[in-house]
């Protein structure tokens, strides 16, 4: 039905109805009798509209606490509106504080940082990410203008050229930020930034990883390469070419080496490779390292071994290649007549196997970075030594997967001590006789 017929149609009707018992009563009673009525009744009416006008009025300045009256005749429609329509703003106000606090939530733990800035820069929110990555602070810099906050050059030349296309890498607060201007709405913006720190490190590592391994295994390449071509030359004696044959073949053992660490350390930081912790016998393992120990040191060291410890749950062969690395790099860099000792123990905190040595110490500057992939402190000796500079990196991970840790305490021309610290959770029972080798 036409809605202006539905609301003429009844209002005409009470009129009439109303100018009909007037006239009526104007019948029975006189004509001025009549006239009085209608007035009293029409003023009756106009009295009713206008306080429901007011009540109305009065609801709209206050929706919240006010209540809508009942209603009579097409009030009762507009109040029952005027109702639903409250009750379904308070649903959609619901809903809308809901959302916004799923997306502030959603902001919060982004690892981005999202600040939103009006048409002349000035900061109208931002989130914590953005407040660690520029150094912002969302009660005290809103309101701010943002190239007052954030003082870097190439942030300054990307806002005024406003070449917005591409985002901008900067380096701010001892971190790398790749910094985008997004434009929305007509006077609005959105700055974002991305820690790229972590990114830029792992970069820089492969970069030095590929460098260093191509230096590595070049260096015996071009000694086995030049060694053959004099090799195919005629008139070289026995003895040259003896000599010859045995250089190429320690330099060839050195790249096999070198190969070898590499892919082992691959397969330790590789996801497909999962440990399958098993029981391990401690004393047979460190047996086979003192033996490995004692053969590479040909009598030169006095190498001993101390074994008072349980057995503990992991890998046989990592656990090998850890402890081994640790002795064979003691037996390396400790001079003849040096002495190496072997510790397996429990403590309080777990178990802990150490490599003590009388060798040339390390300086305290460079024991934080001995972990690190091809990091020689003597690059020289490390070549006279044989070493791949990946050991005590294979070390690391294999502790890693394990839970353990390790630690270095030396002091250059002092000798050192490696120690390999696991945890009580690695324990598989109690093995407490004393035995020295």
């Amino acid at each position: 039905m036409n809605p202006k017929l539905v609301f003429w149609v009844p209002a005409a009707l009470r009129t009439a109805i109303i100018l009909a018992g007037c006239a009526l009563a104007g019948w029975i009673a006189g004509w001025l009798t009549g006239l009085v009525l209608a007035f009293v009744c029409m003023l009756a009416l106009v009295f009713t509209q206008l306080s429901y006008l007011y009540q109305l009025s009065s609801w709209l300045d206050d929706p919240q606490s006010a209540k809508l009256p009942d209603g009579w005749g097409e009030w009762t429609n507009i109040f029952s509106r005027l109702y639903r329509m409250r009750r379904e703003d308070e649903k959609n106000q619901t809903e809308l504080t809901e959302w916004l606090a799923r997306f502030r939530q959603a902001m919060h733990l982004l690892p981005d940082g999202v600040a939103i800035m009006d048409d002349v820069l000035f900061l109208e929110w931002c989130n914590p990410a953005a407040e660690q990555h520029l150094g912002l602070s969302n009660e005290r810099d809103k309101g701010m203008r943002v190239t007052n906050l954030v003082r870097n050059p190439d942030f300054m030349d990307y806002i005024i050229l406003g070449r917005y296309e591409q985002p901008l890498t900067i380096s701010f607060r001892e971190r790398k930020l790749i910094v985008h201007i997004i434009p929305f709405e007509n006077r609005r913006q959105i700055l974002v930034t991305h820690d790229a720190t972590e990114t830029e490190r792992i970069e820089e590592m492969r970069r030095d990883f590929i460098a260093n391994a191509s230096h590595e295994l070049r260096t015996p390449l071009t000694v086995i390469v030049g060694f053959l071509e004099i090799a195919a030359q005629e008139g070289l004696d026995a003895a040259t070419r003896a000599a010859h044959l045995k250089l190429m073949t320690e330099q060839g053992h050195r790249m096999q080496h070198l190969i070898e660490d590499m892919l082992t350390l691959s397969r330790l930081e590789s996801v497909d490779y999962p440990m399958r912790p098993e029981p391990v016998d401690v004393r047979k393992l460190i047996e086979q390292v003192l033996r490995d120990a004692r053969a590479l040191s040909a009598g030169k060291h006095e190498v001993t071994m101390a074994f008072n410890g349980p057995d503990v749950m992991g890998s046989y062969e990592e656990l090998h290649s850890a402890f081994g690395n640790l002795a064979s790099n003691a037996v390396r860099y400790t001079p003849a007549g040096g002495k190496i000792h072997l510790v397996w123990k429990q403590v309080d905190s777990g178990v802990k196997f150490l490599v003590e040595d009388t060798g040339i110490g390390i300086s305290p500057e460079h024991i934080s970075r001995l972990t690190e992939r091809f990091y020689r402190v003597d690059k020289s000796r490390s070549r006279e030594t044989q070493g791949t500079g990946l050991g005590l990196a294979i070390v690391k991970h294999v502790l890693l997967r394990h839970g353990g840790t390790l630690q270095i305490k030396s002091e250059a021309g002092k000798g050192s001590a490696f120690i390999v610290c696991l945890p009580k959770t690695a324990i598989v029972q109690q093995q407490p006789e004393l035995q020295l080798h």
